[in-house]
């Protein structure tokens, strides 16, 4: 290789192009994601194997392809831009205050965490909570989200993890559905009743019914309508649809103004997943969200759960 510039001349550009340009193996997609002119990094990428003295890529019939010394160079750049984006993003997270990014999924969101939202700006006034919602857990890095709260085991590769509470299931209805000689008093009611699902939870209802021993082949697990979110379920079940299974937690307000009850003795079946607060592990002192997760984990203790 040709003689290397020092650090102060290290022509970042062109590694950006590179860096880029190696992940897609494709010259357009790497210009699109650098909002770039395809010219601009052609351009790049010449000056940068002309510094090296090396080609970094060739072409073939099945398209790009990296050189030897690409693929020597690749993951060494790209971890250096790893480092430097991580040493920013320590800094912006020292100042302790601006905006707070927070990941989760769109149900918890409107069900769990904007009702505590107010108190926790009451105490933090100088922290702006950002609310992005996806059904696939966040890339904290790649996409700039400071937090997150995710659902389950809580074991995830480059995080940490901190459990807020454990998730339940148990089914809720509106109040008629207790009343009259056609209530619903014991599991096995549920025979001719509507089942309400969600998209992205439809092993709930099965899950509880075998759990409750369930073995009527009448009742299908599989039946009823199902919703794209288990907002909508609960709204169903508030407006009498049908009967819904859900994680207490999430209907806690319609339960609490007896816009929907709890059927049988009110138990709900413990699941083994949970939910938890997550940040990428150097980041879990950062004062912001080392002060989102305390004040969290704090909420969640003093409004424990109550036992049925």
């Amino acid at each position: 290789m040709a003689h290397l510039p020092s650090r102060r001349l290290l022509p970042l550009n062109a590694l950006k192009a590179f860096e880029a340009a190696g992940r897609h193996l494709n010259f357009t997609a790497a210009a699109e994601e650098l909002s770039v002119t395809l010219s601009a990094i052609s351009h790049q990428i010449r000056q940068l194997e002309e510094l090296l003295g090396v080609p970094l890529f060739h072409r073939t019939k099945k398209g790009l392809v990296l050189s030897t010394e690409g693929q020597l160079i690749l993951p060494d750049v790209q971890e250096g831009f790893d480092h430097l984006a991580s040493a920013l993003s320590k800094l912006e997270a020292r100042r302790g205050e601006g905006t707070l990014t927070v990941s989760m999924l769109s149900t918890f969101a409107m069900r769990w965490f904007i009702p505590r939202l107010p108190r926790f700006e009451a105490q933090y006034p100088d922290i702006e909570v950002r609310i992005t919602t996806s059904i696939k857990p966040a890339d904290l890095e790649r996409e700039g989200i400071d937090c997150a709260i995710r659902h389950g085991d809580g074991h995830w590769p480059g995080v940490s993890a901190t459990r807020l509470f454990s998730e339940s299931l148990v089914p809720v209805a509106h109040p008629k559905f207790t009343k009259g000689k056609d209530a619903v008093r014991k599991p096995p009611d549920l025979k001719g009743r509507k089942l309400l699902h969600s998209q992205n939870r439809r092993e709930d209802w099965r899950i509880w019914l075998n759990a409750a021993g369930i073995k009527d082949k009448a009742i299908d697990p599989n039946s009823g309508p199902v919703f794209e979110t288990r907002s909508y379920a609960i709204q169903a079940a508030v407006q009498g649809m049908g009967i819904a299974i859900m994680d207490p937690e999430l209907a806690a307000e319609e339960i609490a103004a007896g816009r929907l009850v709890k059927l049988f003795d009110g138990t709900a079946l413990p699941l083994t997943n949970a939910y938890w607060f997550v940040c990428l592990e150097h980041m879990a002192d950062a004062p912001r969200i080392k002060a989102m997760r305390d004040w969290l984990v704090q909420d969640v203790a003093a409004r424990s759960r109550p036992q049925s």
